[in-house]
């Protein structure tokens, strides 16, 4: 779903540093040099043949570490599961609606979506031909049972935010005092086509996929039934043997390597053209030379822009791409998450606690420079917290945290960060080590991290990396996810965000993917008035964005690095290839000319 908010409707993903995504559009505020517009289509020439249909796509998911195999929109929490398992989705991501090329949900997909403003309801209705990939109806109950997976107090989904609990009954539900959530009915039984949410407000957001009041997606209900809500990531339903509704049907899966996939003769809408598809992990230091040999048609997820320069000059791909809905980040640790309340709360002696030392730590390091060396034109820093692609509410004025090394040791010293020696000392005049946690990556990505901490180390500032070198993937968000932890105090990540802006889910005070744990009243105040009623006026709702977008780089505990476009070479063999946000029936709409990459 989307917090692609990890990639599809209403979910929150995090991928890695290298693949954060972005947009073609800059100001002279935020960003250098010019960006490369790309097209969001490719077609190579020829017809489609049989025989290119009955031979196998082959997709490469460029990561430097293996998928995690969670199948569920609702329990994944990250870009290369939704990716891996994006052809058994219709559009890419389980979604339930069609939407338009603003993400505005339109008629005609899985189901069909009404809003009543007045009932405060919010009315789902199942196409009547809906089945799963093992032939089974999708129910009203498919609808409404990812709810209960995400608001469960057992569960082990990071997509619970305090936008969740408009719905009535879910505040029950979430605190363990109700075995449902009552603010659901169904007009014809819950194995009927319709649901109704009730909800004690209505939101603006919710005309968009992608939104954090309605889940954009569905979940077996029956096929899921017999496990507990607790243990169902790590189910046989969802790691070994999971059921889709897209156009193709899961046949084999090597865990944390690859997936193998068919056309599902069950699916609804547009039929699949093409007999078999493989998506393979492949590092980001080996996939030029794959695509070099013609191992791959194309990749999921994106490539790094320090890649561009040698993929380009591949004569038998073209390249397409989109402004990226995602943004790579600095993140601090100012606290820790509450177990018994599930509410993030600030540490007034964390070690990171002090907005200076995070403000001058971001003021230190030139980004500008990093994306002029090894962005390509893909890539530039970013100066707030909301994609450009949201041209709506982005903040193109705002200038961020543009390099200034004489105000970074100016805020340090004002702020009681002596130096000592060659190092500062806390204001307490305690010795000071802050670690840096970031994941392995490409050559260019983990260079990056070398000049982030040679420009702290000019500061005066002392800072080593997390067990003196990057992370892997999966140890990184292992540690970052914890409700409590001390082995980094500033770490580097990337959102690939939902396809509607709304961020309660990544810095509410209740949203798990909070990992800094930043939890302050003003921000609360100010995530919450982007939806509240008066956001029905566009005006009103434009001018509350940019004021959170200001809060937070007034605050610095999340602070942006780099927007960038989200892009992918592909073979002269594929047609129809096209990422716009439009385009519903993406899988299907694929065909090949040959049997072989050309």
């Amino acid at each position: 779903m989307s917090k692609k908010k990890w990639l599809t409707v209403g979910i929150a993903t995090m991928s890695v540093l290298a693949l954060a995504a972005c947009s073609n559009k800059s100001s002279n505020e935020s960003g250098a040099g010019k960006h490369i517009t790309m097209s969001s289509k490719y077609s190579g020439p020829g017809k489609a043949t049989t025989a290119g249909n009955n031979s196998t796509l082959k997709i490469a998911e460029v990561n430097d570490a293996p998928f995690t195999g969670i199948a569920s929109g609702t329990l994944a929490s990250n870009a290369e599961d939704s990716d891996v398992f994006s052809p058994g989705a219709p559009g890419g991501s389980d979604s339930l609606f069609n939407v338009t090329k603003n993400w505005k949900i339109i008629d005609g997909g899985l189901a069909n979506q009404r809003l009543n403003r007045k009932a405060k309801t919010v009315t789902i209705t199942l196409r009547k031909n809906a089945r799963w990939s093992n032939g089974a109806k999708v129910t009203a109950k498919d609808i409404e049972y990812p709810y209960e997976i995400i608001g469960n107090k057992d569960t082990t989904s990071q997509q619970y935010s305090s936008d969740y609990a408009a719905i009535k009954g879910m505040a029950a539900y979430h605190a363990g005092k109700a075995k449902t959530i009552s603010g659901f009915t169904y007009p014809d039984g819950q194995k009927g086509r319709t649901v109704v949410i009730h909800l004690t407000k209505m939101s603006p957001s919710m005309k968009f996929a992608g939104n954090s009041f309605i889940w954009g997606g569905v979940e077996p209900y029956e096929y899921y039934k017999g496990t507990p809500i607790s243990k169902l990531a790590s189910s046989k339903q969802v790691r070994k043997n999971p059921i889709f509704t897209g156009p193709y049907k899961l046949d084999k899966e090597v865990q944390g390597e690859s997936t193998t996939w068919s056309p599902n003769k069950y699916y609804w809408g547009k039929k699949a053209q093409i007999k078999h598809i493989t998506i393979q992990v492949v590092s980001m230091n080996n996939i030029v030379a794959a695509m070099n040999s013609k191992k791959y048609d194309f990749v999921l997820g994106g490539i790094g822009s320090s890649q561009y320069p040698k993929i380009k000059k591949l004569k038998d791909y073209g390249t397409a791409g989109t402004p990226a809905l995602s943004y790579s980040y600095f993140g601090f640790n100012v606290g820790h998450m509450d177990p018994k309340t599930g509410l993030n709360v600030m540490d007034k002696n964390a070690k990171m606690a002090n907005k200076n030392l995070r403000r001058a730590m971001m003021y230190a390091v030139d980004i500008d420079a990093v994306a002029k060396k090894f962005g390509n034109g893909l890539s530039w820093r970013a100066n707030t917290l909301i994609p450009p692609v949201f041209k709506d509410v982005y903040d193109s004025k705002t200038p961020g945290f543009k390099y200034n090394m004489k105000k970074a040791k100016s805020l340090l010293d004002k702020a009681g960060y002596k130096k000592q020696g060659k190092w500062r000392t806390d204001p307490n005049g305690k010795k000071l080590v802050i670690h840096l946690g970031a994941m392995s990556s490409s050559s260019a990505t983990e260079a990056t991290y070398q000049y982030y901490l040679q420009q702290w180390h000019k500061a005066g500032l002392n800072v080593q990396m997390t067990g003196g070198k990057p992370m892997e993937m999966n140890s990184f968000y292992t540690t970052l996810q914890k409700p409590k932890q001390n082995k980094m105090d500033v770490f580097l990540g990337a959102w690939s965000t939902s396809s509607e802006p709304t961020p309660t889910q990544i810095y509410g005070v209740d949203a798990p993917y909070n990992m800094g744990h930043f939890a302050t009243k003003k921000n609360t105040e100010l995530l919450n008035s982007l939806n509240s009623n008066k956001a029905w006026n566009a005006k009103y709702r434009v001018q509350q964005y940019k004021k959170w977008q200001e809060y937070m780089n007034s605050q610095a505990a999340y602070a942006p690095e780099e927007f960038s476009y989200s892009w992918s070479p592909v073979n002269k063999r594929v047609k129809g290839y096209n990422v716009a946000a439009e385009n519903n029936e993406f899988w299907s709409s694929l065909s090949l000319t040959a049997a072989n990459p050309k």
